[in-house]
């Protein structure tokens, strides 16, 4: 293989230079990362070698002008491994690891380069610069002694073995969890083990069964929560146990894939680059750059709500209760595993709604086209119209090209629903290319979601809670499509990890919106309207179960906290022992409601990006139920009000201070009293 015969070596011909997928091979993504990153360091070598002294423009803007090439290759491959994570390109991800990480510190530890961007940072009130360019000096500064820049050569060659070793933990804990969330999908052999089940949810499990090789049988593939959508609906008290004990077993059952032992060292890593880097902790390493700042600004979010949320938890497990002892010939105690099913008996009770009932009303396609882009269309102007000659990463991705109200072209947009077995839990958005004026590229962005598929010639409906996943991932989409900056530092969703999910959220205001909702809630057959009665009754059940809802989260997000502000010299112990003292420690600790991640699961923080971030949810909630209120004050699903969210937040990507672009957006900072009003925690 040369240089030339390798398509990721090579600008794509594609349209918005989109990955060639269907020329790359799994074998030409080593190459390409090794010239990659050798052409990145070259680039840099002649960034620190100018003999003049540093300025904006032979520094900062030479800085991002590096690196094309290793960012082009970076996210061909890791949509890929994300998304379609065989074998082959496992293997190629867990040696790639420690190499992405030695380059990285490469790069942001070099002395050379660190002292020419603290030369322009020094001068920068004497230079005549956009805001754009000045924020790009304070962010790179930042950045970069937040890094360890500042470090003597001893302890930078100290900080970048740890995160070498810390990249593969990181990948060795995404492994085991994909392997043992495979292996650990239920089999029933009959299709009365599945009572409750619609004919599609049958067919989408008949169909993973069969591509195991077990015609004739049922597989139900796990999510990446806790949890399981079906133990909603599943009338067969055994079946609904046995899936959420393997949910609640993954990756700490003693075999080749557990986790116990990688996510203890993570923390213990952690907490030693912590210590380096000056620190008491990962948490508060991590929220030093962020908006929330400390970890104790953190924590008392989280015992704020944690209280009331715990109280409202406690009633509804009484409620619960009493339709056990009431409907139930032997009646028994509500466990984990019952808590949804008879949550919707309650719900029925008290709303006349029954949300399994709901789902020949979200039918995917229509969900997609009449919903989500629809609303779009009407609060930006963008247009979508499906490329049926382009090739993503995989067959069931679909490429949908995107397009200005004046017709003027935006971006690509990506779509994989459904899940396979090469593909990572839960659902995601992000940029396969980010878009940059100084590069002249435009974005690409790809949402992921983990839907059971059905079998051919069967409709995909959804359950409510996948409408409102697609609808929020396609909110990072937008922030994705809409961010138009400069430098590629800012592009998309390039922001702080505790506002990121911020515009996400805000999309999912139009699920319920009149307008959005009588166009994509349709019976798939009849075409017959969702009843308004029934609207009515899902907008009037908005803080129904929120204390279960709220606990599981802050549970979560109350763990993280509890894993990262560990200290260098702290010895955890146990899993589930330190598990049990955290989530007593707040009040959170009601078997009935488990933690929405147990520890040798949770992804988001022990091989994805939220780690001592994963409160960053709850966070952004409160300017989301603060612009929810704003939209709704100024006349809700309007071209007025879309353009200027667009181009006050969207738009400028993380171009500027986040909480400076709200206040700019909405006139003043942010209250928390929406939040605590929608979660039900005002009482």
């Amino acid at each position: 293989m040369t240089d030339d015969t390798n398509p990721l070596l090579q600008p794509s011909t594609l349209p918005y230079g989109l990955p060639d997928y269907s020329r790359i091979r799994p074998e030409h993504y080593l190459p390409a990362f090794r010239t990659a990153f050798e052409e990145h360091r070259s680039e840099i070598s002649r960034i620190t070698m100018v003999r003049s002294m540093p300025t904006f423009e032979n520094t900062i803007e030479a800085l991002e002008r590096s690196g094309a090439l290793l960012d082009r290759v970076s996210h061909a491959f890791y949509t890929v491994s994300s998304a379609d994570a065989t074998p082959e390109i496992q293997a190629i991800d867990e040696e790639l690891a420690p190499l992405m990480a030695a380059h990285q510190d490469a790069v942001t530890l070099d002395g050379a380069l660190y002292w020419r961007v603290q030369q322009v940072h020094a001068q920068l009130a004497d230079l005549d610069l956009d805001a754009e360019q000045r924020y790009l000096v304070e962010r790179h500064h930042r950045e970069m002694t937040h890094a360890g820049a500042a470090l003597d050569d001893e302890a930078k060659a100290h900080l970048t073995l740890l995160n070498q070793q810390l990249s593969t933990l990181s990948t060795t804990f995404e492994r085991n969890l994909l392997n043992d969330t495979n292996d650990l999908a239920v089999v029933f052999d009959s299709p009365e083990e599945l009572a409750g089940l619609g004919t599609g949810e049958l067919s989408a499990a008949a169909r993973a069964a069969q591509e195991r090789g077990l015609d004739g049988r049922y597989l139900v593939t796990l999510p990446l929560f806790t949890g399981h959508p079906y133990l909603a609906q599943l009338s067969d008290r055994e079946s609904r146990r046995r899936i959420m004990q393997a949910s609640r077993s993954r990756a700490s059952r003693g075999n080749a894939n557990d986790n116990r032992a990688v996510l203890a060292d993570i923390v213990r890593l952690r907490a030693e680059r912590a210590a380096l880097l000056g620190y008491p902790s990962h948490a508060a390493y991590v929220t030093a750059d962020e908006t929330a700042g400390t970890p104790e600004a953190v924590e008392r979010m989280l015992r704020r709500l944690a209280a009331p949320a715990a109280r409202n938890a406690a009633v509804e497990k009484a409620a619960l209760q009493e339709i056990v002892d009431e409907v139930e010939a032997e009646p028994f105690t509500v466990e984990a595993h019952d808590w949804a099913f008879y949550t919707e008996k309650v719900r029925a009770a008290r709303y006349d709604i029954d949300t399994a009932a709901l789902r020949p009303w979200f039918e995917a396609e229509r969900v997609l086209q009449d919903g989500v882009f629809s609303a779009a269309t009407r609060l930006y102007g963008i247009t979508f119209s499906e490329r049926h000659d382009l090739v993503a990463y995989h067959p069931g991705a679909r490429v949908f090209e995107v397009s200005n109200a004046d017709g003027s072209a935006l971006g690509l947009y990506v779509l994989d629903l459904y899940t396979r077995d090469s593909k990572r839990g839960g659902a995601w958005m992000n940029p396969i290319v980010s878009q940059s004026r100084l590069r002249g590229t435009a974005p690409v962005v790809v949402n992921n979601l983990n839907v059971a598929q059905p079998g051919d010639g069967e409709p995909t409906l959804l359950t409510l809670d996948e409408v409102t996943t697609l609808f929020h991932e396609f909110g990072h989409a937008l922030h994705g499509l809409f961010a138009v900056v400069t430098y590629p530092h800012f592009s998309g969703t390039n922001v702080f990890r505790d506002f990121v999910e911020f515009p996400s959220q805000v999309n999912e205001m139009w699920i319920l919106w009149p307008e959005v909702l009588d166009d994509y809630a349709r019976h798939h057959v009849t075409g017959e309207p969702l009843d308004p009665a029934i609207v009515e009754r899902l907008r009037a059940t908005e803080t129904f179960d929120q204390g279960h809802a709220t606990s599981e989260y802050l549970a979560a997000a109350w763990l993280d906290q509890a894993w990262h502000r560990v200290g260098v010299d702290a010895e955890p112990g146990d899993v589930a022992a330190f598990e049990a003292a955290a989530l007593s420690d707040i009040g959170l600790d009601e078997p009935a409601v488990p933690t929405r991640y147990s520890s040798a699961y949770f992804a988001h923080v022990f091989s994805g990006g939220y780690s001592a971030g994963y409160y960053s949810y709850i966070w952004s909630e409160v300017l989301d139920a603060d612009t929810v209120e704003w939209f709704r004050e100024n006349g809700g699903l309007t071209r007025e009000n879309g353009d200027r969210f667009r181009e006050r937040l969207l738009g400028v990507g993380g171009s500027k201070d986040p909480l400076e672009a709200y206040r700019d957006f909405r006139g003043r900072d942010a209250e928390i009293e929406p939040l605590l009003k929608r979660r039900g925690l005002d009482a």
